[in-house]
Formats: C-alpha cells, sequence, structure tokens
C-alpha cells in the first residue's frame, strides 16, 4: 500500500501576500510544514502540489532543496490537483494539509496512518484540534468518485464534497489530551496570526519540529499572546453553494452511488 503526504500550496494570496515563504524561525513557513510530513511514519512520498503559473515556481524550487516531489495541477480546482497528484505518483490513500497550517499535528497524522494500514476506510478526519492543525486521510478512489461527479469547480474549500456519510465509508477522531483546543487559531491567513505563529516558533525550545502541544500549553500560559489573532475569522463555502452541492447528491444520489461503485469495483479488480 502506498500512502502519500499531499501539501497544496499556491502564492496567489491577497490576504496575507506571500504568506507561506514568511520566516518562522529562519525557515519559510512552507519549509516548516515539509519537515513535519518527513516526521511521519509510513509515508511513500511527500508532494508539494502547486500549479505551472510562473508564480509559483518558487515553490518548485523548495520541494527540490528539500528533496520531496511536486505537482503542477489546476490553479483554481483544488480537489482535481490533489486528484492528478495521487494519480501521478500511484498513491492507493494520501494524507493532506494546505501550506498555510504550519503546526498541524504529527501525532494524529501517524495515528490516521495506522488506521489506513489496519482498517482502510474513505476519508478520516479528526475534530477538536486547534484550527490548522489538523489533517485528514482520503482513499485514492474516494477523491476519484468526487472528482468524477461534482459540479464545483473551484474547490479550495472542498470538504463538503468529501464529507457524505450517506456515500462514504467516514471515520471521525476525536482529539484529546494536550493536542486538543478547538478554540485556538493556529493557522496563517492574516498578519495577526503570523504574529501568533513567529511568537510560538520563537520562544518555544525544539530540535526540528515545533511540538502542538507545548505550543497549546504556552498559548495558555500568556493569553495576551493568544488573543492577538481570536477575531480573525475563517472563511467557510458559501451558504448557496452548500446548497447547490446538496441538491446535486440529491437528485442524482443514484446515479452518483453507480459511479461510485464500479470505480471501486474496478480497483478491486486491478489489486486481483
Amino acid at each position: 500500500m502506498k500512502i502519500g503526504f499531499l501539501i497544496t500550496a499556491r502564492l496567489k494570496s491577497s490576504r496575507l501576500p506571500l504568506k507561506i515563504l514568511k520566516d518562522l524561525n529562519g525557515k519559510p513557513v512552507v519549509n516548516q510544514i515539509i519537515d513535519r510530513a518527513k516526521a511521519i511514519q509510513g509515508i511513500s512520498t511527500i508532494v508539494l502540489c502547486t500549479s505551472p503559473n510562473p508564480q509559483d515556481k518558487p515553490l518548485i524550487d523548495i520541494a527540490k532543496q528539500n528533496n520531496i516531489a511536486y505537482f503542477l495541477g489546476d490553479e483554481n480546482d483544488v480537489l482535481q490537483r490533489l486528484y492528478d497528484a495521487a494519480t501521478c505518483y500511484n498513491l492507493d490513500y494520501f494524507l493532506g494539509i494546505t501550506a498555510d497550517n504550519p503546526l498541524f499535528s504529527i501525532h494524529y497524522s501517524n495515528v490516521i496512518v495506522d488506521i489506513i494500514t489496519k482498517q482502510g476506510h474513505d476519508f478520516i478526519k479528526v475534530e477538536g484540534l486547534p484550527l490548522g492543525a489538523a489533517t485528514y486521510g482520503m482513499k485514492y478512489d474516494a477523491i476519484k468518485t468526487v472528482c468524477s461527479i461534482k459540479t464545483v469547480v473551484n474547490t479550495e474549500i472542498w470538504g463538503y464534497l468529501i464529507n457524505r456519510p450517506e456515500l462514504f465509508d467516514i471515520v471521525t477522531l476525536k482529539a484529546e489530551g494536550g493536542e486538543r483546543d478547538p478554540d485556538l487559531r493556529l493557522t496563517l491567513d492574516y498578519e495577526e496570526d503570523y504574529r501568533v505563529l513567529s511568537h510560538l516558533y520563537s520562544n518555544i525550545p525544539f530540535e526540528t519540529t515545533l511540538d502542538l502541544a507545548d505550543a497549546i500549553e504556552y498559548l495558555h500560559h500568556h493569553p495576551e499572546i493568544k488573543a492577538i489573532n481570536q477575531h480573525c475569522t475563517q472563511r467557510d463555502l458559501d451558504e448557496g453553494i452548500k446548497k447547490t452541492i446538496d441538491r446535486h447528491y440529491q437528485k442524482h444520489f443514484t446515479e452518483i452511488k453507480n459511479i461510485k461503485e464500479n470505480i471501486y469495483k474496478n480497483a478491486r479488480r486491478k489489486q486481483n
């Protein structure tokens, strides 16, 4: 079984320009993410999934410098880019994160890999972690199914398309212990987010990767740092688009289910 780790990354951000190239303790944000990905056990390949747009070329250079793979895919259809990258690197499953989350949980990423190895499932997600700390696991056949039936083209926010328990085998892990704190914001969209992350990376000792639990504990003891970005809001999928997706799944459910069953059947046939 081949399990990859896919990092989606572009340099088009308008709210915080070139945010994933900003420095965190001597390294660009995206490099810190790559270091964390390298700490996950059982990963066959790490792929930086970007686009052929010339503005994204620095990301190709970073992938080469860090000895990881890269893939140039659709600029706007993130889900299609992930599917094409998984196809290109012949993955059976993959874990994923966007490049603006430099404190994702290595621990729960390892848990996801373990579940994939022992149990499979179509989609594995984690609830209860700080915003920006959760990776996910997805079966290749599941993303192939979604890309075969979706009508939405701009899929920067795509979770609503796959989080369909009526169609897919979904496992939801509940975060606990020192990494659980759903009220914290540890993603990078605004200047205030960068101030928080930069402070954590500069003030908490670590060797290769900053421990998420240590960052959470630090913020609990320094509420003034935690407060810096608490007013920042996270974008969600437009309610109108959600309703359109719901109607599509409901109206064409039998057809969609048949498409999924054929994709899974053909995959099993190839394995045998």
